[in-house]
């Protein structure tokens, strides 16, 4: 806007913004811009650093706030002064901050603000400043990103929270349930080995996770890995069925502990009372209910014939009485209450056993919670802001919420954390997290020490924690015991990445803290792959080939030949780690002259019968001496 003051660049390796005429690696072409400056950026611009080498400048709203200083201070791994991020200080964007940066001449540009409304914004600033340059935008809303998409061209819509959801769930429902990778014409899963019910459909091996600290991915040999990527056979199993209402139950969490404590104890005065009359007046049952409910209620009058027992009784049911009448009164008036405000909140107004507790509602906590609820799993929602994303979310799909400040036994009490499957902690902070973590399992062991010795032993509370933190969620590890924990960063930045470098990451699949991309790429015409065989694709620990894409339309090879060489109209189905996809990425980049075309040969086993010179089919006996 005309007005504003000139961006400040950060040079790199410098400690302070320096005007924008004594940097020129901001401005130089084919490298990539970022604009933000919280978790997300900064993981993004390192995986760009480090895994494809690439030169990326950042821009960020002030040097002081959110990762900004952190990501000013990244280094590439292989110590090369040239690829560290030179960052831009802009209070607001603008087409005159994007033209200072470069991005006419940029390989292309990130834009993963955390609110929807900014991203599109500067989207649409960026696609004024260049008609061409690839945008790739972080939006949470499915419908907003939709319509991005499709207006700016060259432009991928890409959600962080909904890439990295998966990962929490099935932590969260623990390591045999299925994760589903949804291919446009086919669904796999990533599943133990022994839960494949048909061997023929494993397509590789992702990852020994059992007998070490930390998983081994993409093992030289598939039979060594206990966690496969195989085929669905038949339909996707159905959600397991919700838990059917029982109203006559709501009462239990509804009522106040003192009030149950204080009805209890004038029920227990006027049986006892009902017993003594019945002895001491010889009486019927029916008689000593009948005088002990007429005393209690003020109805009998004094008997100073009766013997002195007689009226010590009457007196202790008289004054049971008047304590009586407005318990009754007070207990019904809050019952009454309690229903309308938990009915009108939303909250969870009957027992629950088996489901999640899910606290924080933001981007990854609404997600995490909508594929909860599509499972069939339970589900209690937790946030202290009732305008949080997910808030109104949980109250559309009937998913009782509590807008209470998770850090309290009480309201971990009350989402019954006693009685749950998980619980996943998704705020911003790590610290809360951990906070809610160790007061949840503290709650959750003191009410199972309440059943008694002869209570049946329940498992521990599984924990899964949003950590940012490398460094800080290992201590966690090693100190509290907490071994699940998930950065959504971390989750989303390589796919981020391939997409800012223009290959599609259909999907992600985690394998503890790691995360394995599953992607297609195309052979590049005269590539360092074409005419190679498929076996050449594939290297332990980096890169596996599941399936290839013939230039036949609806044509996926999925049981991969031997001799059959690749083709520039080959599409490859791979799954690969992060520094994989780099190096895949490099041995299919088309060659800048590449030669003409070659159709591969049929392969003998899809060849027809051989024939002679005028057409007629040859028996084996005349191939062979022909």
């Amino acid at each position: 806007m005309p007005g504003d003051p000139p961006p400040a660049v950060q040079s790199p390796g410098s400690g302070a913004p320096i005007g924008p005429t004594e940097s020129t690696e901001h401005g130089r072409a084919g490298h990539f811009v970022v604009w933000g400056d919280n978790p997300l950026a900064r993981r993004l611009v390192a995986e760009l650093m480090d895994t494809y080498h690439a030169p990326v400048t950042v821009i960020v709203g002030s040097m002081s706030a959110g990762q900004a200083p952190d990501i000013a201070g990244l280094r590439p791994e292989d110590g090369d002064p040239a690829l560290r991020p030179v960052v831009v200080v802009a209070p607001r964007l603008s087409q005159e901050v994007l033209r200072h940066v470069g991005v006419d001449r940029a390989a292309a540009l990130a834009l993963v603000g955390r609110d929807d409304i900014d991203n599109v914004d500067a989207a649409m600033m960026a696609r004024e400043v260049s008609p061409t340059v690839r945008i790739v935008v972080r939006i949470f809303n499915p419908v907003l990103g939709d319509g991005v998409a499709a207006m700016l061209g060259d432009c991928d819509v890409l959600s962080g929270s909904e890439i990295a959801a998966p990962a929490f769930v099935a932590a969260a429902l623990g390591d045999d349930t299925p994760r589903y990778v949804r291919l446009p014409d086919e669904l796999l899963m990533a599943v133990n080995r022994d839960r494949v019910p048909d061997p023929d459909d494993i397509l590789c091996g992702l990852a020994v996770t059992g007998g070490t600290t930390e998983p081994v991915t993409l093992p030289e040999r598939d039979s060594a890995a206990d966690l496969v990527l195989a085929r669905v056979s038949g339909p996707r199993p159905r959600p397991a069925r919700r838990r059917r209402r029982r109203p006559l139950r709501t009462t239990r969490l509804l009522l106040d502990r003192k009030l149950r404590l204080a009805l209890g104890s004038v029920a227990g005065l006027l049986l006892a009372g009902t017993a003594t009359l019945a002895i001491l007046r010889d009486l019927s049952f029916w008689q000593a209910v009948y005088l002990t409910a007429v005393t209690a209620l003020g109805g009998a009058d004094a008997d100073l014939a009766g013997s002195a027992a007689v009226q010590a009784v009457q007196l202790v049911l008289v004054l049971a009485g008047v304590a009586l009448i407005p318990t009754v009164t007070v207990l019904l008036v809050g019952l009454v209450v309690n229903v309308r405000l938990a009915l009108a909140a939303g909250e969870l107004t009957e027992p629950i056993s088996g489901h999640v507790v899910v606290v924080g509602l933001g981007n990854i906590g609404t997600r995490v919670m909508e594929e909860l609820h599509a499972l069939g799993v339970g589900v209690v929602a937790i946030d202290r802001a009732a305008d949080a994303r997910g808030v109104q979310v949980a109250r559309d799909l009937d998913i009782p919420v509590l807008v209470r400040n998770a850090n309290s036994a009480e309201t971990l009490r009350a989402a019954s954390v006693q009685t749950c499957r998980a619980l996943v902690v998704l705020c911003r902070d790590d610290v809360t997290n951990l906070e809610t973590a160790l007061l949840a399992r503290s709650v959750h062991r003191t009410e199972q020490d309440r059943g008694g010795p002869a209570a049946d032993p329940a498992p521990p509370l599984r924990v899964v924690l949003r950590l940012f933190d490398e460094e800080f969620a290992g201590r966690i590890r090693r100190s509290f015991g907490i071994n699940i924990s998930r950065s959504v960063s971390y989750l989303a930045a390589p796919a981020f990445a391939a997409a800012l470098l223009g290959r599609e990451v259909i999907d992600t699949v985690s394998v503890g803290r790691r995360v394995l991309l599953v992607a297609e790429i195309p052979v590049g015409a005269g590539s360092e792959l074409e005419g190679e065989f498929c076996p050449e694709v594939s290297r332990p620990h980096e890169v596996r080939l599941i399936a290839v894409r013939t230039g036949r339309v609806g044509q996926t090879l999925w049981t991969l030949p031997d001799r059959r060489p690749l083709v520039r109209t080959d599409r490859l189905l791979v799954v690969a780690t992060r520094a994989g996809l780099a190096a895949l990425l490099a041995r299919t980049a088309a060659s800048p002259n590449p030669p003409p075309l070659v159709e591969p040969k049929p392969l003998p086993l899809l060849a027809g019968p051989p024939r002679g010179r005028d057409g007629e089919q040859l028996s084996a006996d005349d191939s062979r001496s022909g």
